[in-house]
């Protein structure tokens, strides 16, 4: 059975040429930080990886910072702002800025990393959003003050595509004083991010969602930022994460971010015709459906519908079946049967949110695999439909 693969928010397949820039480096096998031949062969193809993937961010080489990943990126900007205002102990100094800013629809790294603060004594604000998705500009002005130390606003949202006025949120937090980090993970090889054009201090990027390999990412730092090693030991990146240089990630997520770079323009055009050719299908074909996230600051990429009267799980596993590969969610979260909390914070009830299916589309993704599943799940609905114990309690009525 052929497999449709629409799940591209939770990972991306290695594309082929990344696969052979990493089998290429593993003939190299010294070590990054070693001042012998092998070592400064290794060492120059780490740099060259870094220019690679600060040309993506239109930033600096030397203010790319290599971690595993999106989530430990994270962490590390908190943890920067934990060690710059707490004592030996760890918790806030009664003196300075303690007071957090994020969203409810924050990626779980950056939720549980806030309430992990929250627990410490700093104070944590979790800004709502609307329907769409979208915080309320007003609400956030209302809730800077000069006690505001990080705005942590995710670029754009990984389960209903969402995308945040990020140049504006930062102008507004710098002008309060704040440092202004963003979780880009989604956004990167989506849409054009340049990083100094929004005003940020901090960036978050994964190589895995831009069909480079797992395990490796990176964080942008602004010169003249504060940071503080999540992870301490070697000096490698200027002290700021040791550990030995993952070489054939880096390698990997170079060649990833330099194809990245020159397509993006022209994958964003052609995710959003097949976004909208499934949308407007699905809102053809199968009756009382909602789509979420926003009708035009989103990712070209990412459809979430909520499909009432069918269970998420349900109509994941039977798509499954056969043969297309969908999600319900974040993979982050894919352990939990809540609801989605992203879903939820947007004013959809329980039942809504576990009736929700994200379709998340790349570069395998055909006209003929939106007209598959254009065929496929109607009738998939339908037979969910007939058998929900909702359904059936309102045409008893």
């Amino acid at each position: 059975m052929k497999r449709i693969y629409m799940d591209y928010n939770a990972t991306t397949p290695l594309r082929e040429e990344v696969r052979a820039a990493m089998v290429e480096d593993m003939a190299v096998y010294g070590n990054a930080s070693s001042m012998h031949g092998s070592g400064r062969e290794a060492r120059a193809r780490v740099e060259e990886a870094r220019k690679k993937v600060g040309e993506l961010l239109e930033v600096p080489a030397k203010t790319v910072i290599f971690t595993s990943g999106g989530s430990e990126s994270n962490n590390t900007v908190f943890n920067t702002m934990r060690s710059l205002t707490s004592d030996k102990r760890g918790a806030p100094l009664d003196s300075g800025r303690r007071g957090f800013i994020t969203t409810a629809i924050e990626h779980p790294c950056v939720l549980n990393s806030a309430k992990y603060l929250q627990s410490m004594g700093y104070t944590v604000t979790f800004l709502p959003v609307d329907e769409s998705g979208r915080i309320s500009m007003e609400a956030f002005k209302k809730c800077l003050n000069e006690e505001t130390l990080l705005v942590s606003v995710m670029t754009a949202n990984n389960e209903i595509g969402t995308m945040q006025n990020i140049e504006e949120i930062a102008a507004l937090a710098k002008a309060a004083g704040a440092w202004m980090h963003t979780d880009a993970v989604q956004a990167v090889g989506k849409v054009p991010v340049d990083a100094v054009k929004m005003g940020v201090d901090y960036l978050t990027l994964s190589a895995h969602k831009i069909y480079g390999p797992k395990g490796i990412g990176a964080l942008y730092v602004k010169e003249k930022a504060p940071l503080f090693p999540l992870i301490h030991g070697g000096h490698q990146e200027d002290g700021m994460r040791a550990g030995t240089y993952n070489n054939t990630g880096i390698l990997g997520f170079g060649k990833a971010a330099e194809l990245a770079k020159r397509e993006t323009p022209e994958y964003g055009k052609t995710m959003r015709v097949l976004r909208e050719k499934l949308k407007s299908g699905l809102l053809e074909r199968i009756p009382n459906i909602r789509i979420n996230g926003h009708e035009t600051e989103a990712l070209p990429n990412t459809l979430n519908v909520s499909f009432p009267g069918a269970e998420g799980e349900a109509i994941l596993l039977s798509l499954d079946l056969a043969g297309i590969e969908v999600s319900t969610g974040s993979a982050c979260a894919s352990g939990s049967l809540e609801p989605s909390h992203v879903l939820l914070a947007a004013g959809l009830g329980p039942e809504l949110a576990h009736g929700s299916i994200r379709f998340s589309l790349g570069l395998g993704t055909s006209d003929a695999d939106i007209d598959h599943v254009l065929e496929t799940l109607p009738p998939v609905i339908a037979r969910l439909r007939s058998m929900s114990t909702l359904e059936i309690a309102q045409k008893g009525k």
